[in-house]
């Protein structure tokens, strides 16, 4: 099964992540996800102060910026800048929780990666996310799941295999969804700047002249004296 037979507006997909900065392969995993799961309604979510990363190398504001010049040609992507409007650490569970009382009972869709998914018992109230969306964990070739203890026994008790299902509820079931495997990170792109290389062809060209416009993620000049 590719998904749902229509498109269902009622349904909302959120793709979360820092996005510092976002690149192809992010973009190639949204849509990827938004086509196999039918969404008409799907959303890309940049993190504000993420609670379990270190700190980014753009700021809240130009990693918005940056997102939001990558997807201005694809009107079937959204951003939501709520966790970057609400300010603090950024919490899921605290953004499901505002879109569900703005969404009433339509379905909704949280795309996470397998390393995340992996680590989802290291997520702030993390057991309450089943409550509020169902989760779609995308997964490469490389990845595996290496769930654990009561993360195991939690996701293997909900997982689903037809997308259809995702539809029936509001919330609480597990989805796997294999995506295209694009050796892309933000960590070697901003490795590769720093080190005066060009990411061409591994981001949009109109995230790379504003990295280069704002001066992002270069080294700084040695200090002379």
């Amino acid at each position: 099964m590719n998904g749902p037979s229509t498109s269902t507006p009622s349904a909302i997909g959120l793709f979360g992540g820092t996005f510092d900065p976002v690149h192809y392969g992010h973009l190639r995993a949204a849509l990827e996800s938004r086509e196999r799961l039918g969404l008409a309604d799907f959303r890309l979510l940049p993190a504000g102060t993420p609670a379990l990363r270190p700190p980014t190398g753009a700021t809240a504001l130009q990693r918005l910026a940056m997102l939001r010049l990558a997807v201005s040609d694809y009107p079937e992507f959204s951003v939501d800048d709520r966790e970057i409007r609400r300010g603090g650490r950024s919490y899921m569970v605290d953004t499901l929780r505002e879109i569900r009382e703005e969404s009433g009972d339509a379905p909704l869709i949280l795309m996470i990666g397998q390393d995340a998914a992996n680590a989802l018992d290291r997520w702030h109230q993390w057991k309450s996310l089943f409550g509020l969306a169902h989760l779609v964990i995308m997964h490469r070739p490389d990845s595996t799941a290496a769930w654990k203890g009561e993360l195991k026994e939690i996701m293997e008790s909900r997982l689903v295999e037809g997308v259809d299902l995702l539809y029936q509820q509001p919330a609480g079931r597990v989805f796997s969804l294999a995506v295209t495997q694009l050796a892309i990170s933000s960590t070697g792109i901003r490795e590769q700047l720093s080190s005066g290389r060009s990411p061409r062809f591994l981001l949009p060209d109109k995230v790379i002249d504003y990295i280069q416009e704002n001066q992002l993620y270069f080294a700084a000049p040695a200090v002379k004296g």
